[in-house]
This record gives C-alpha cells, structure tokens and sequence, in this order.
C-alpha cells in the first residue's frame, strides 16, 4: 500500500473532494492545504505584482515544514497511509512560475525563490502516488464562483488559463512517483456510479 498520495490540480478542481472521498473510502489520514492561514492571500488576488513573492515564499516555507512532517510519519509503520491535497511542487512548478513567466514576479526574486526551493526540494521524499485532476478553465470559473470564497472572486481567467497550461506541462513530465490522471469534469466519482466504479479501478491499480 502506498504510504504518501498526493492529489494536484488547479484550483476549483475537486482536490479536496477527492481527499475527502479517499479519506472515507479508504481510511486514509487527510492533509488539507492551509491555504486560508496565508496572510497575503487577499491582497495578493486584489494586486498580484505587489503581493506575488510574499505570498509564494509564505506558501513555499509552509509547506515545506508540513512536508517533513508527512515524511516523518511515513517512516512510522504505525501511522496510517495518507493523502495530502496539493503539494510544494505545486507551488513552485505551477503558481510561482506562473508569476514569474507574466512578471509579477521580477526576474532576481524568482531566482532567489528558486534557490529555496531546489535546496527545499534535495531534503524531501516525493509522494509514493501522484494523483493530477485535469479539469478546464471553464468548468473551474463556474466551481470558483459557487463556492464563493470572497479572495477568489476576481482572479482573472488568463491567470488560471495560464496555471492549467503549466499542470499540463508537468504532469507531462512527470516521472518522480506513479500518476494517475482524473478528468473531474466530465467524470463524477462522487455520484456516479458508474464513474465511482472505474475511479477505484484506476486507483487500486497502483496503490
């Protein structure tokens, strides 16, 4: 059994529905992203130049901390497996670079950023199982909006076209653990059954 599932994708996906899902259906301890605890997280989406690198490296610094946690409790046989909703990786191979490549983040903080994060990157185990919801911005727009979180109201749709483009790229390239892709826009685990039924089979293949 895999030890360290991590779920990716672009916000308004379904990551937490599915660590939720996964948390149920198969005991796993859920880790959920702290995404509210960011101090910057409202200012950053009101002035994304002004607040980008603040808000990266709080993200970057933060989930580094919990990541040696969860390899800590991996090497525990006692703890149970769990399932971690978005990962450092993420925050660094798709939001900050998505910064940096429209310029909110200038040139030298994204290089001292980098710095951090590939020492950050050499002291951590990755995941024993990569999980990426693929999803279009579209259907992510209308997700945003329904659950209605004030910060993420008036993110511009380029900034999200522009996070699915990396996704995409990266999990193209993918190689540091097994990946399984869910199309959670037009496959729906949650209340179909059909769907739930060939979800667990592309699941149980690889845990």
């Amino acid at each position: 059994m895999k030890r360290f599932i991590a779920v990716a994708g672009n916000m308004g996906v379904g990551k937490t529905s599915l660590v939720s899902f996964l948390a149920q259906e198969y005991g796993f301890e859920p880790v959920y992203e702290p995404f509210a605890d960011n101090p910057y997280l409202t200012d950053f989406y009101a002035d994304m130049p002004r607040w980008a690198f603040g808000s990266q490296v709080w993200f970057l610094s933060n989930k580094f901390r919990l990541h040696l946690e969860l390899d800590n409790r991996r090497a525990d046989p006692a703890r149970a497996c769990f399932v971690q909703d978005r990962t450092i990786y993420e925050d660094a191979e798709i939001f900050a670079a998505n910064l940096a490549r429209t310029g909110a983040i200038t040139p030298r903080d994204w290089e001292n950023y980098l710095d951090l994060y590939n020492g950050m990157r050499r002291a951590l185990q990755p995941p024993d199982l990569m999980i990426y919801l693929r999803c279009s911005v579209r259907a992510i727009r209308r997700r945003i909006v329904r659950r209605g979180r004030p910060s993420e109201q008036a993110i511009p749709t380029d900034y999200l076209r522009g996070l699915n483009g990396l996704y995409e790229q990266w999990m193209g390239s993918y190689t540091q653990s097994p990946l399984v892709i869910w199309d959670s826009e037009r496959a729906d685990y949650l209340t179909d059954l059909v769907d739930r039924i060939e979800f667990r089979k592309a699941l149980e293949k690889v845990l």
